[in-house]
């Protein structure tokens, strides 16, 4: 009875083994979850969305592994992101806090920010008003406004078009210097422009090396308000943004 007994506590510990394992080795090379904390990337990512990220879309370095252990160095498969993904990337500044931004600039980009307008490259990138936009969720309650913005095409990919807010045209990082992306680097914007630090804060950002790019956003698989506390059961199923459930991140 006792080896018996002895034997199936081995099965237990040796199944839960294998599905850490298992699930370790999926984080790793397929997918991982992330949660947005605050609201520099709205309108496309709401503060509560919960997402998936494919790692294998820019290839591995060691930021694809837990605890991002420093077992070797540059991507294996890697391949640059195109612009106007939604990448996750470790801070450059620890190489540890996970950020989620835009990429706008690809090595050798130069870009510049000129009264709230982006430019890529010496081009003004067009934008469209669509409209007064509601920010709730991430601090006090403010009215901006909502443009449509048309990234320039690369070749043999489409041109990328997203919404981004605007409070004004003349905030703190509405008016830049050119900066020129580095090679190995990318540059990275919310879209939330005036509530986001990114890569125009370059003490605090700056460019992001490819080394640290963790994946691409895919599509969001949950999504809850903030309305309901945990223990608010009775509140949770209005808390959900169900409208949001499993929809792609453009």
């Amino acid at each position: 009875m006792a080896k018996h007994k002895s034997g199936g506590w081995l099965e237990s510990i040796k199944t839960v083994v294998y599905a850490g394992l298992i699930a370790i080795g999926i984080r790793t090379v397929a997918f991982e979850p992330f949660n947005i904390p605050s609201g520099s990337m709205i309108p496309t990512l709401l503060v509560g969305d919960y997402l998936f990220v494919s790692k294998y879309s820019y290839g591995y370095s060691r930021h694809s592994m837990p605890f991002s252990p420093n077992l070797f160095d540059g991507r294996i498969l890697g391949s640059l992101p195109e612009r106007g993904d939604v990448a996750v990337f470790k801070l450059p500044r620890d190489n540890a806090t996970d950020y989620i931004k835009r990429i706008i600039g690809l090595p050798g980009d130069r870009i510049q920010v000129r009264s709230g307008v982006l430019y890529v490259n010496g081009q003004a990138v067009r934008r469209e008003l669509i409209g007064p936009y509601t920010v709730e969720g991430d601090g006090p309650r403010l009215v901006v406004r909502e443009y449509r913005e048309f990234l320039p095409p690369q070749p043999g990919v489409a041109a990328h078009v997203h919404n981004i807010l605007e409070m004004s045209d003349d905030q703190p990082f509405d008016n830049t210097s050119e900066y020129v992306v580095p090679a190995g680097h990318v540059f990275a914007m919310g879209d939330n422009r005036d509530n986001s630090l990114d890569s125009r804060a370059q003490n605090a950002v700056g460019f992001i090396p490819v080394e640290n790019l963790v994946g691409r956003a895919e599509f969001i698989f949950f999504s809850v308000d903030g309305s309901a506390r945990w223990w608010e059961v009775w509140a949770w199923p209005m808390a959900i943004r169900w409208s949001r459930l499993l929809s792609a991140v453009r």
